[in-house]
């Protein structure tokens, strides 16, 4: 890597191999995205025995809302690769769009005479979207346990109107994440992740100690050290300036300079998911949602039943 190159945000490669009491464990511990696959396919027999893996995942009221578009034509492939500005989307054997779908049980609802209103409420949504990224996850682990690799992608966040026509989605099927799956040409490394003792909390919430917390970080990511550059400096100024203001910013820059270097988090937030620019699509996304046949944001109007009015005036 060059000194004035961007590194990974994702942290650094670390070896997890050690004794474990059994396969699950070990899988689920030495788990890592792979974003590098070979050319060999993935037979009709096993992609149906992953799949299966998914539909057996948990899920609230046993309703399983979600539904899964199997993506294997290479165009489709190399559209969504563009999309991302992630080549190796399109060279994945097997792309897997993982869906919100309250589309087909609305339908199933109507033809059995059942009310419904999922797609106006919030704990539907919230459930079903826990759902599907439980059903993926099922699906990303029996993939690993069968020798294949897998990364999420959600950036596909950005253009969900374009594969909602390009998937031909109907109202009431939203698109949650993309998996890229495939066989991996070098078994992928685990990244670094936070300590159990930083996660875990016994019983209610605890605080951990300011120089405890930074400790931890700086743990996970011991050489994420970004280069200063001018241009870094300004962008960072520019968004501590829009988020926080001139002098939060000023006292950013001032950091920075001390230090010598950008730190992980003034990486994260100040380069990477810009703090300025994460927030500003909200409303954009509501009427994304909007689209998409969901308003569980907005007041719920019950329908007026008129039948009692019409007799009184008959």
């Amino acid at each position: 890597m060059k000194n004035n190159e961007m590194p990974s945000h994702h942290g650094v490669e670390v070896s997890v191999n050690g004794k474990h009491p059994n396969q699950t464990i070990k899988l689920l511990t030495e788990r890592a995205s792979c974003r590098n696959f070979s050319q060999k396919k993935i037979s009709p027999d096993i992609l149906q025995l992953i799949l299966s893996a998914g539909i057996h995942a948990p899920s609230g009221g046993n309703l399983q809302p979600y539904s899964i578009i199997k993506i294997e034509n290479n165009e489709t492939k190399q559209k969504l690769a563009e999309k991302c500005g992630q080549d190796f989307i399109g060279k994945a054997p097997v792309l897997l769009l993982f869906c919100i779908d309250l589309h087909r049980i609305e339908r199933w609802a109507k033809l059995e005479t059942a009310p419904f209103t999922a797609t106006s409420a919030f704990p539907h949504f919230w459930i079903s979207f826990i759902d599907t990224v439980i059903c993926a996850q099922n699906i990303c682990t029996a993939a690993d346990s069968l020798g294949l690799g897998s990364v999420y992608i959600g950036t596909i966040l950005e253009f969900l109107s374009d594969i909602k026509d390009m998937c031909q989605l109907p109202k009431g099927v939203f698109p949650v994440v993309l998996l890229c799956l495939g066989y991996p040409k070098t078994k992928p490394i685990p990244r670094k992740k936070l300590d159990y003792q930083v996660v875990v909390h016994a019983e209610r919430y605890q605080e951990i100690e300011d120089q405890k917390l930074i400790d931890s970080f700086n743990k996970k990511y011991p050489d994420l050290k970004v280069e200063i550059t001018e241009e870094r400096l300004q962008t960072i100024s520019e968004v501590c300036r829009k988020v926080h203001g001139k002098e939060f910013a000023k006292k950013c820059i001032e950091k920075i300079k001390k230090n010598g270097y950008i730190n992980p988090v003034q990486r994260y937030f100040g380069l990477h998911y810009r703090a300025d620019l994460m927030p500003k699509d909200n409303d954009t996304y509501l009427k994304i949602m909007e689209e998409f046949g969901f308003n569980w944001f907005k007041k719920y109007h019950p329908h007026k039943d008129t039948t009692r009015k019409d007799k009184k005036h008959a």
